[in-house]
């Protein structure tokens, strides 16, 4: 196929809410020696994309950005010094396009797509060679879109500092995107997974993917205290704590001595953290901040999902047209799993 010169894409010209998405045509040029240019197909969303659009992304955005990172998309065209990629292959791109191995630095941070850089709500889109992972053939375009930074960082959280091992015990919180990958990875595993929500009825779909245990914090506040009870008073392995200060003193409760939780998000709002480190030091605790995950880390969690042919769970898709309405339900927090948006039409 030609190769286009133009792409249609979303920018944030004022970032006080996600109304401000404007959808306008830009240039696109020939990818550079070392570059790859994708035709995106399909790109998901998560809380993170909300803060971006009101301007409240802590780890610093650009002005006027192209939101959105992650992303499925096929080959159309390669620089001249690529090698390994082709005309014709199914690529997702890494959060962070320099995150190739090993730990983060602000180097690496510099290159989050859809912030400090511009992302992936655009219908084409250069990218560096090396940022680039194949997708599992028994995945659409759709489901390979929520890999990048859901899966990826769930997958981070349970196989990156100690990884999980069959007989564990892993807690969830919620059915957010991040918490059903874990739940899906934990189970596929061996480890035994308990799930928390406020909805019986999101807690039955976390049920029919494998969760052992089911806990409404609505219906039991100190849930704590029923984890507890369920590991016989040892706790859980490993915690994936998205709440934020609202929930990790009773996540740090929640875990085993010397057992991990790994901090995801703060979607819980406030808490009282005054005595965080006391809870810390009295288990023994490590806590661990996660910035998604490396193109290497990708590329293993992929084995993984190919070996158990695990499948993403979609909440609903969108059609590009129509990114303001995906925002508005992705805000309502309606969903389980993932928000997707249709990029092509073919």
């Amino acid at each position: 196929m030609p190769i286009p010169t133009t792409t249609r894409e979303y920018r944030l010209p004022k970032v006080d809410g996600f109304h401000n998405l404007t959808l306008q045509e830009a240039p696109l040029r020939a990818p550079k020696s070392s570059e790859v240019l994708v035709k995106i197909h399909a790109v998901s969303l998560q809380y993170r994309d909300l803060i971006v659009a009101k301007g409240q992304y802590p780890l610093g955005q650009k002005e006027n950005p192209v939101p959105g990172s992650d992303m499925a998309g096929e080959v159309i065209a390669v620089g001249d010094d690529v090698k390994g990629w082709k005309v014709g292959d199914r690529v997702c791109a890494n959060f962070a396009l320099d995150h190739i191995f090993g730990d983060v630095t602000d180097e690496i941070k510099a290159t989050g797509l859809g912030a400090p850089v511009d992302g992936v709500l655009t219908e084409y889109r250069l990218f560096p060679a090396h940022s680039l992972v194949h997708i599992p053939s028994h995945l659409s375009y759709e489901e390979a879109s929520t890999l990048p930074c859901a899966a990826l960082t769930a997958y981070n959280a349970l196989m990156g500092l100690r990884p999980l091992k069959g007989g564990d015990y892993v807690l969830v919180q919620g059915t957010g995107g991040v918490s059903i990958f874990g739940l899906q990875f934990a189970v596929a595993s061996g480890a035994t997974v308990i799930a928390t929500s406020s909805s019986d009825k999101k807690l039955e779909i976390a049920k029919k993917l494998g969760a052992k245990h089911l806990i409404n914090y609505k219906k039991t506040p100190d849930w704590e205290k029923e984890v507890l009870k369920i590991t016989n008073g040892r706790g859980v392995d490993h915690v994936i704590e998205v709440g934020g200060s609202g929930t990790i003193m009773k996540s740090l409760a929640s875990v085993r001595y010397a057992g991990i939780v790994s901090v995801i998000g703060f979607v819980a709002g406030g808490g009282d953290v005054s005595s965080l480190p006391v809870a810390v030091l009295g288990k023994s605790s490590i806590v661990r901040g996660i910035l998604i995950g490396s193109r290497a880390q990708f590329e293993d969690m992929n084995r993984l999902i190919v070996a158990q042919n695990l499948k993403p769970v979609i909440d609903r898709v969108f059609s590009f047209e129509d990114v303001r309405a995906a925002y508005e339900y992705q805000e309502s927090q309606q969903h389980v799993g993932k928000v997707v948006i249709r990029v092509s039409k073919d």
